[in-house]
């Protein structure tokens, strides 16, 4: 593997800035990689060598005649293929979008090409974000990069294996209950769920437009960081969008690394630990907390009671705007269309026709579940519960944060699991989120950061690290102190660094 894609994009960066290297030749070793691995990890979707090798030749001119360029410009990135790119396929892992080319790019797509960095690809999914393993994309699951019969998380599964693999060294997920937070845990990535409107939605197709957030993938805090400022601020497209400027962010994380963190207050949440957590993963973040502590943190316990039933409102809430947000896919207006093979053909028959050859099973549920608690006589019994279940978490979460500077949680409560351990049973597969999903209903910022790996069996496990609304800052601050508190981070010791030398 060509040592250039162990680096970190901030070091990439500084590399293309001083001379050292092209973004050419950065950008045709990503793709060298890509085409040489995706066929075992099934990470992409698309894969766009001739778009992302122009941007390249474009930014190593632009560089040549002395224009000033953004940090990032010349870092290769992926995306997540439920993000629109103009002329190019935006599939959501569905066979309904298939052959679908936007007519208009994603604010997030125009931000990262004002940036300078050039798109290789489109990374797998859950269909429509739905899943917590990539198992459920109508092209095949994506393989963790630890190990190729594990899952690597969902529904972002392929963003993370992407970037776990030393595919790319940024990538862009979404994250509606932990689709971002909880691969990386069980692929040793950083992910990062802004604020809820730090980052534009403008562009990102719909799963539940009151939970769903964009935010990066990456193998450090600070290049996480880095990939927020540039995607981060306001955009008057989405009417959620917060209108106040990016903090910088890298350079405060830079400089909270390797610094004491006394006088921070710490909590560890009560209800996010404990029964159905894998001993690993709390022997994992215990120690972390402990680097902490030794960092000079206080650490206190925090009880958070309504997080008990956070997981039970998500999963009301979610589907019934879920079931909203798709209706628009009726086989008239976007992706495919199938007929009837017997009766008339009418508007009904059509729509009925093309769903049921165009969505998968997880899909239908989770549509058949949302009208469900949205029809007479349930709604208030269901969705208006949910709805006031979610008004405690955020009350919750309010009161914690009178007590401390940050939450902090295991970010999944196992390890990754092996293919099909789960996809037949969807409670046990909904488990997952269970640590992940109060950051969401509560529009608060998340972040994950490989903490260790667990004993039994030498996977990844991730730390979560919750802040107020707004304070994305804080969060990566404590995290830039964590990490280099961890030491090498653990990205670099995935096997899929020797895969060519074990082939």
């Amino acid at each position: 593997m060509n040592e250039l894609l162990k680096k970190s994009a901030l070091e990439l960066a500084d590399m293309l800035a001083a001379g050292q290297i092209t973004s050419v030749e950065l950008t045709q070793a990503c793709l060298d990689r890509i085409h040489a691995v995706n066929p075992r990890v099934n990470a992409f979707l698309l894969i766009d060598d001739d778009g992302a090798l122009a941007t390249a030749r474009d930014i190593d001119e632009r560089r040549a005649r002395g224009e000033k360029l953004g940090r990032l410009a010349g870092v290769p990135i992926a995306l997540k293929d439920n993000m629109v790119t103009r002329g190019k396929d935006t599939t959501c892992g569905s066979k309904i979008l298939e052959g679908w080319k936007p007519p208009y790019d994603a604010t997030v797509t125009l931000k990262v090409a004002e940036a300078g960095m050039p798109v290789v690809g489109k990374t797998n999914m859950d269909e429509f974000a739905m899943g917590s393993s990539t198992e459920h994309s109508a092209y095949g699951p994506t393989g963790n990069p630890w190990d190729l019969d594990r899952i690597p998380g969902g529904s972002g599964g392929g963003s993370a294996a992407a970037v776990g693999s030393f595919m790319v060294p940024l990538a862009l997920g979404s994250d509606t209950g932990g689709s971002i937070r909880q691969p990386g845990a069980v692929t040793g990535t950083v992910g990062v769920k802004p604020t809820y409107g730090a980052v534009s939605r403008y562009g990102l197709v719909a799963m539940a437009s009151s939970l769903d957030q964009i935010g990066p993938v990456a193998r450090t805090v600070a290049d996480a960081a880095a990939l927020q400022e540039v995607v981060g601020g306001h955009d008057p497209f989405d009417s959620t969008s917060l209108d106040e400027p990016v903090a910088e962010l890298e350079k405060l994380t830079a400089q909270a690394a390797g610094k004491p963190l006394a006088g921070t207050r710490v909590g560890v949440v009560t209800e996010l630990q404990g029964e159905g957590y894998q001993k690993g993963v709390l022997d994992s973040f215990n120690a972390s907390v402990e680097v902490l502590k030794g960092l000079g943190a206080e650490i206190v316990e925090v009880s958070c009671p309504s997080f008990d039933y956070a997981l039970a409102a998500y999963y009301l809430i979610m589907p019934a705007e879920a079931s909203s947000n798709l209706a628009r896919f009726d086989g008239m207006r976007y992706g495919i269309r199938v007929e009837p093979e017997s009766g008339h053909v009418t508007a009904e028959t059509v729509m009925a026709a093309t769903r049921e050859a165009g969505f998968g099973d997880e899909v239908k549920r989770r549509i058949i579940l949302g009208t469900h608690v949205l029809s007479a006589g349930y709604y208030d019994a269901y969705y208006g519960s949910a709805q006031k279940v979610r008004t405690l978490v955020q009350r919750d979460f309010t009161a914690a944060f009178e007590k401390c500077d940050v939450l902090v949680s295991p970010t999944a409560p196992t390890t990754a699991f092996k293919f099909g351990d789960k996809i037949d049973d969807p409670m046990a597969m909904y488990l997952n989120d269970i640590a992940t999903i109060p950051a969401n209903l509560a529009g608060v910022p998340g972040l994950s950061l490989p903490c260790g790996l667990a004993a039994e069996d030498g996977l990844p496990v991730g730390f979560q690290i919750l802040a107020p609304a707004r304070e994305d800052a804080r969060m990566y601050q404590i995290a830039g102190a964590l990490e280099a508190g961890i030491g090498e981070p653990i990205a670099l010791s995935c096997p899929a660094s020797e895969w060519e030398e074990q082939a």
